[in-house]
């Protein structure tokens, strides 16, 4: 490597460190305030960031807040790739992978439909129903990283994310309940917690809180609903593509890198050759990537904006996630 190329690394390295570093540190808070109350790490990391943006003003952090932001989350989003296997979605069978199938599209379709409806955009509703729809947080953020660059974005992302995570963690205490009063089998408990709570942490809550066959079977089909993640941000690339709605005139990639990261760890897992300690380095460096990266964006916000949506956004977002529970509970009923 040259001198210049080093001295461009150094001096890069420099300015973004204050940032990157301060985003730790609230992420590390973040942790162990979750793991001490048992509420979602990255509701804590959002709030513990909005309480410091201050920090995300023109000032030494403001750099790496904007690169953690950016550049950390889409490394965290292509690490998920690790937590799926082709064997997995195979030893479940053909209608759990029909189930989520249809429960995506509907979601999402119904949510873009919803949100054009209260007076958002179209854009809004794929955010709101791709997070309900696939895997909460990380749907969100991954989707938000597909879309084109929006003054509203980061807080449309922002605010998501708060949402998913609070009716994640709703549902984790109310959907075991629920599944006991209908009388639900361990497995199709499993699929039912599996198909409808947001985040992978809550469905392995919820699920394992009952028995293990329902914590395994929940576990699976939650990773085929995370596996969805890749087709629905072709997706929504395609559609940005099409509307060209980017105001700096660029259009967003057809396939993002960190999709592409995302295939090619799902591929690699799916051939046996990974091994369980280097499988759980890899989610672990994932979550902590996501958690960082939530931080910095907490960091870039203010909690007057957030306040400031209205109820609408709150009424969209309770009706998608009602919506997917009373379609998982009408296809168990009618269907299984």
């Amino acid at each position: 490597m040259s001198t210049l190329a080093l001295t461009r690394l150094h001096s890069r390295t420099r300015e973004l460190a204050p940032g990157l570093v301060v985003s730790l540190i609230v992420a590390a808070a973040a942790s162990f305030l979750s793991e001490h109350y048992g509420a979602p790490v990255m509701l804590f990391a959002l709030l513990l960031g909005m309480a410091l943006n201050f920090l995300a003003s023109d000032g030494v952090c403001k750099a790496g807040i904007e690169f953690t932001a950016r550049t950390v989350l889409r490394i965290g989003i292509a690490l998920l790739g690790m937590r799926i296997t082709l064997e997995q979605i195979a030893a479940l069978g053909w209608k759990p992978v029909v189930l989520v199938l249809v429960l995506v599209v509907l979601t999402i379709g119904v949510s873009v439909v919803a949100a054009k409806a209260l007076g958002f955009q179209r854009l809004f509703g794929m955010l709101t129903g791709g997070a309900t729809a696939i895997c909460g947080a990380s749907a969100a953020l991954a989707l938000a990283a597909a879309l084109p660059n929006h003054p509203q974005k980061e807080r449309a992302t922002l605010f998501t994310v708060i949402g998913v995570s609070a009716l994640s963690t709703t549902a984790m205490i109310l959907y075991p309940m629920i599944a006991n009063g209908l009388s639900l089998s361990p497995q199709v408990a499993g699929v039912f917690l599996g198909a409808t709570i947001h985040d992978v942490a809550q469905v392995v809550g919820a699920g394992y809180s009952m028995s293990t066959e329902t914590g395994d079977t929940a576990t699976v089909v939650k990773l085929l609903r995370v596996a969805m993640l890749l087709p629905v941000i072709v997706c929504a690339a395609m559609v940005t593509r099409m509307q060209g709605v980017d105001t700096s005139g660029k259009r967003p990639p057809l396939l993002p890198w960190f999709a592409v990261g995302f295939l090619l760890l799902a591929c690699l897992n799916s051939t046996g050759w990974v091994a369980p300690v280097v499988q759980g380095a890899v989610n672990d460096l994932s979550r902590w990537s996501l958690v960082v990266s939530i931080s910095a964006l907490g960091m870039k916000t203010q909690l007057k904006e957030l306040a400031a949506v209205g109820i609408k956004p709150i009424l969209l977002m309770v009706g998608e996630t009602v919506f997917l529970a009373g379609l998982v509970l009408l296809v168990l009923h009618w269907g299984w």
